[in-house]
């Protein structure tokens, strides 16, 4: 399904990148049909449009979320306890390749990767270390993790656990969205139905276990990263989010024991208006779908709870100092659209991991948006905007075409592999790249206003010897625990994985006597298999 754009040649003509046109002047007679009682709502109240709860930033600001993971669980735990240190809110954890994809540190397919994208994970060993001293029932956690999601999750459990702290107190969310690795990420292992079936158990462990945590972060910010344009990024996210419902109550759940732990990730690029209006038509999509579709009864079930990261694409190399405006923009309009929580990109992350100072510049971004600013004392300031309210509802109308489209397929696992978002998503980037490189679509710095002599810019550096003590560690491990144990509790995984048994419960006592994440992800792949994509 093309965006729908205008055939013929205007010099005036602007449009978003989803093609929507924007006209210069609106009006009331752009409102035509909008009730908004039934449309916007209050705050707090069915259909979200404005927020998901009465008084949004005016009660508690959003959490100030920054993504971090670098080389192994000691250096990611410093860059952790210094953001604290500078008023984080909440942690954010990224992974190596190697724990996404599940192998160990000394694994043959590891070497080169170890710590390059996030930190090195392979055991509770690691897990622990990478928590120290943070207090585990104090702060909230963020894991963007999908394949191997469970396995680290209950990694997370067992710290806490070993500290004697209840599970049942700890929260946070991992992202555990399976579907968009399949359409834009690849960090995919197992085939899909095997894969779904190790989110639905994890819905249904967390109920029982860790009521607090959000079981599934749906994102759309990796689809977008890859080059979705906003109504494509909020319609594939939507359909998406069906699937994992859709599978969850045929797995005998019931919505509303998992629903409300549901989340979404979306990212915030720099048409400010189209973003801002992103986020309001995604609020009132699921407002909509929940009780209409799946019957849900509890209104948090039908609530859009969302994190928002601003955009890594929109970052450039050239003069890096730049994209500080970009990421305040984009701040800017994830809070105007009522996001829960909220990363800010650092200058430097076109070129590398940021450095402390650059993280530093990106925290203070956001303290200042919501301590400077006065932009939380209103909640929703943008409503009954002409512009913003006709912009949510073509946003919210060209989504659920895509919705619909996806449908008609059979459903977003059909849709994906048969190439559906793949297609769609790669058609759009190649027209953003066509506009970058004719000048049609101006970036400063890159192809207008450009610099002959760039800043030089601090780069962050891994501590040498570091990833060489990680596969140093995951050998000494496996030397000293009681491997007899282990294997007895990976056959169990195994035993699981074949029949219908919930996973995470042998999962945890495999990691529990010391089992590595490359080894429990090796018996699931014994009983399930690799997808290679046709």
């Amino acid at each position: 399904m093309a965006a729908r754009y205008p055939s013929t040649v205007d010099e005036d003509l602007r449009v978003t990148d989803s093609g929507i046109e924007i006209k210069p002047v609106y009006g009331p007679a752009d409102l035509q049909g909008l009730d908004p009682p039934r449309d916007l709502g209050r705050p707090g109240e069915p259909p979200f449009t404005r927020g998901i709860y009465p008084t949004m930033y005016r009660g508690r600001l959003w959490t100030m979320r920054q993504y971090a993971g670098m080389a192994t669980a000691d250096e990611t735990n410093r860059r952790f306890r210094y953001l604290l240190d500078h008023g984080q809110t909440g942690l954010s954890v990224a992974f190596d390749l190697p724990t996404q994809m599940g192998y160990d540190s000394d694994h043959p397919r590891a070497e080169g990767e170890v710590g390059k994208t996030g930190v090195a994970i392979d055991s509770v060993e690691d897990m622990k270390r990478l928590l120290d001293g943070i207090p585990l029932d104090g702060v909230s956690t963020s894991m963007t993790i999908n394949a191997t999601a469970g396995i680290l999750l209950l990694m997370y459990e067992l710290v806490a656990e070993e500290r004697g702290l209840d599970s049942r107190q700890l929260s946070g969310t991992v992202q555990n969205d399976i579907l968009k690795e399949y359409a834009a990420r690849g960090t995919y292992i197992y085939p899909p139905k095997p894969s779904m079936r190790l989110i639905t158990d994890l819905f249904a462990y967390c109920h029982d276990h860790i009521p607090k945590w959000n079981t599934i972060s749906i994102s759309g910010y990796h689809m977008r990263e890859a080059g979705a344009t906003a109504v494509q990024e909020l319609a594939f996210t939507v359909a998406n989010a069906i699937a994992y419902v859709e599978a969850a109550t045929q797995a005998g759940l019931a919505v509303d024991d998992f629903a409300p732990r549901v989340s979404f990730f979306f990212a915030c690029h720099m048409n400010f208006f189209e973003e801002v209006a992103k986020f309001r038509a995604a609020r009132r999509m699921w407002a909509r779908i929940m009780p209409d579709r799946f019957d849900s009864a509890d209104p948090r079930s039908a609530m859009l709870r969302f994190h928002t990261q601003t955009g890594g694409a929109t970052l450039t190399a050239q003069q890096p100092e730049n994209n500080i405006v970009r990421t305040t923009m984009e701040a800017l309009a994830a809070v105007l659209g009522g996001t829960q929580s909220l990363h800010t990109n650092s200058f430097d992350e076109a070129m590398a991991l940021p450095t402390e100072s650059a993280v530093k510049i990106a925290l203070r971004t956001q303290q200042i948006l919501g301590h400077e600013s006065g932009v939380p004392n209103t909640i929703d300031p943008v409503a009954g905007s002409y512009f913003v309210e006709a912009l949510t509802n073509e946003i919210e109308e060209r989504a659920e075409e895509y919705v619909d489209k996806v449908e008609g397929m059979g459903g977003a696992v059909a849709a994906i592999e048969a190439g559906f978002y793949q297609d769609e998503i790669h058609e759009a980037a190649f027209r953003i790249q066509l506009g970058i490189e004719s000048g049609e679509r101006v970036l400063v710095g890159v192809n207008r206003f450009q610099e002959t002599a760039e800043p030089s810019v601090e780069l962050q550096q891994i501590a040498a010897g570091e990833l060489e003590r990680q596969v140093d560690r995951v050998r000494d491990l496996r030397a000293h625990r009681d491997g007899a144990e282990v294997e007895r509790w990976l056959g169990a995984v195994e035993d699981a994985a074949r029949g219908t048994d919930n996973l995470l419960y042998p999962m945890k006592e495999a990691l529990r006597a010391r089992a590595t994440l490359g080894e429990v992800s090796d018996a699931l792949r014994r009983a399930f298999g690799e997808y290679h994509p046709k």
